[in-house]
């Protein structure tokens, strides 16, 4: 069995709680997180303080880590890689390679194995465009995000001073993806792409004005698209924006022989965006401790991972069924 603490319990942390129920060679130690621990309501994991998990050192094969990007992740994984096997979702593309080099740092100074930027994008569409580049070297990837809500993007929101709670969309542009499905090539610039609707609810006293002019200039986020901010109660964000869908297409256009037409396209459509990446991230889990168990240390994305390393099937199960 796989020992698993999942780190921090909000939306993710919930999904993984509930993934790892349909992972039978895996078993959940406990959920640690920086409440009150008997304030923390679960599926049926018991909860502990963050100060407790080096108690646990010797019970925990890998650990999840469930904070946001913005803050928690940057200072969290390094940090917690020195003790435990890790995986997290970090999705600020823009500071991956940075992120990466401070874990690959801890882990291979600590001897453990993290596995960074783990989800569905990063993670799934970061393979196929791989797959696609690989395959069609002559050619153009295009990647769009929703219509849904991103958890990176809504807590990057919820955590500007004045800000109470908030729900971000991501929406693309339909009129752009028919195009490339057809196979025209495009010179698309990430604000054709893609558009923001942010529904806010603010704090008492909260300067509205100010909230939105540092929504709209948020590097990394929100400055490189057009941006729309609805400020609402919390009474009607918690009832029609409180759902968490989304997805996504990865398409790419390239040429074989004689500059014949191929377009390779990837798509998810997700009821939950957190259990989905919640799902990703158990998967990798599995990864994260069999690499540990060969002493492969050090930091790792799903780019380094072969597929056999996620499955529960051994090799010859997975020759004969899926090949």
């Amino acid at each position: 069995m796989i020992k698993i603490a999942i780190i921090g319990y909000g939306n993710l942390g919930r999904g993984v709680e509930r993934a790892l129920t349909l992972n039978k060679d895996m078993e959940l130690v406990g959920v640690f997180t920086r409440r009150a621990p008997e304030t923390v309501s679960t599926y049926g994991a018991k909860a502990y303080h963050m100060d407790d998990l080096l108690n646990k050192k010797g019970e925990i094969d890998v650990c999840i880590l469930c904070g946001g990007s913005a803050t928690d992740l940057p200072v969290q994984t390094p940090e917690i890689t020195k003790f435990f096997n890790t995986i997290d979702s970090f999705d600020t593309h823009a500071k991956i390679p940075e992120h990466f080099e401070h874990v690959q740092q801890a882990a291979k100074e600590h001897q453990t194995v993290s596995i960074i930027s783990t989800g569905w994008d990063p993670g799934l569409f970061s393979l196929n465009r791989l797959y696609a580049q690989s395959i069609l070297p002559s050619g153009k990837t295009y990647t769009f995000w929703g219509k849904g809500v991103s958890q990176g993007h809504s807590d990057a929101l919820r955590r500007i001073e004045g800000v109470a709670d908030a729900t971000q969309y991501t929406i693309p542009n339909e009129q752009v993806i028919q195009k490339l499905k057809a196979g025209e090539l495009l010179e698309l610039s990430t604000r054709d792409k893609h558009f923001r609707e942010c529904f806010v609810v603010l704090e008492e006293n909260a300067n509205a004005e100010a909230v939105e002019k540092e929504i709209i200039s948020m590097p990394n986020y929100f400055a490189e698209y057009d941006t729309e901010v609805h400020f609402i109660s919390q009474e009607e964000l918690n009832k029609e924006h409180k759902a968490m869908p989304h997805g996504g297409t990865v398409l790419h256009i390239g040429n074989t022989h004689d500059q014949t037409k191929q377009v390779i396209e990837y798509n998810l459509t997700l009821d939950s965006n957190p259990e989905f990446t919640a799902s990703v991230l158990v998967a990798y889990a599995r990864a994260c401790a069999r690499l540990a168990k060969e002493e492969q240390f050090g930091a790792y994305t799903v780019l380094d991972i072969a597929p056999k390393y996620l499955s529960s099937s051994d090799d010859e199960t997975l020759r004969k069924e899926l090949l």
